[in-house]
């Protein structure tokens, strides 16, 4: 079952409680998973079975998003706010420089941990930022509208629509390239966690500026990127391995942006082969 935990963060107000919602699941060398925009820990819900088989799995939801609490006052939603938290985080859990995987922001979230020296290994399933302004303006298009249908749209509706895979498919296919994979209970919980995000709208205007232009030499880092990914295309990828040269970068055939429903066992492959 999830569980709450509470811990000190440094805010330009002076010391604050961050409140975070997890899922840990497992035994063996920590690996801590971060979800995209908008989106929950149940995102991994997929793979987490398959690497609690041989790791401690801690599946977080982001400050502002799933069932965790905003970020405290004074604490913005970009980059340098968050890695901090989540760094004050793993030291509230108990694990030290963890290995860790993200898809989308939290792919972005992950190769940043990885910057700062935070963690021994980055999975980083289609991060963030490794865009053209076009492809930006695009891809926050298309999350801007999920957002706004998910909050448009009623909860009995919602619930009839998730009943039936073309159902599904409306709701959720613009990152999935198997909507019809998902059960109609985890297409609610995330449309609702889609509609409550407080953080959301913080987010993706802290996202509308930067690259990821920094190579991270001295750890393990994997990049993974669905063929099939309408969110962000593969071909960042390849931008991605020019920025880390030495980063494996690997190819999700028939996966998109949330490639964990997808093909679990590939993704579960990948990152246990990427963290060693």
């Amino acid at each position: 079952m999830p569980a709450t935990i509470s811990f000190p963060v440094d805010t330009p107000g002076g010391p604050r409680t961050a409140r975070v919602v997890h899922e840990r699941r497992g035994a063996g060398r920590p690996l801590v998973l971060l979800h995209g925009i908008g989106h929950h820990w149940q995102a991994w819900q997929p793979v987490l079975d398959i690497l609690a088989v041989d790791r401690d799995v801690i599946a977080v939801d982001l400050p502002g998003f799933g069932a965790s609490e905003r970020l405290p006052d004074g604490i913005p939603y970009d980059v340098d706010g968050v890695i901090p938290v989540l760094g004050a985080l793993f030291e509230a859990l108990g694990v030290e420089r963890p290995d860790v995987a993200g898809n989308s922001l939290g792919g972005l979230l992950a190769l940043e941990l990885g910057r700062a020296g935070l963690v021994r290994s980055v999975t980083a399933l289609a991060p963030a930022r490794f865009w053209t302004e076009a492809e930006r303006r695009y891809a926050f298009g298309v999350l801007s509208a999920m957002w706004a249908g998910a909050r448009a749209l009623p909860p009995p509706v919602v619930a009839w629509l998730a009943r039936g895979a073309a159902g599904r498919a409306a709701l959720t296919g613009t990152i999935y390239a198997r909507p019809g994979r998902r059960s109609p209970a985890a297409v609610v919980a995330e449309t609702r966690a889609l509609r409550e995000a407080p953080g959301f709208r913080a987010t993706l205007a802290a996202g509308s500026t930067g690259l990821f232009t920094h190579d991270i030499p001295d750890i393990p880092v994997t990049i993974a990127w669905g063929t099939r990914d309408r969110v962000l295309p593969r071909r960042q990828g390849v931008r991605a391995k020019r920025v880390i040269p030495g980063a494996r970068l690997v190819r999700l055939p028939g996966c998109g942006h949330v490639p964990m429903n997808d093909d679990p066992a590939l993704v579960a492959r990948v990152i246990l082969d990427g963290s060693g």
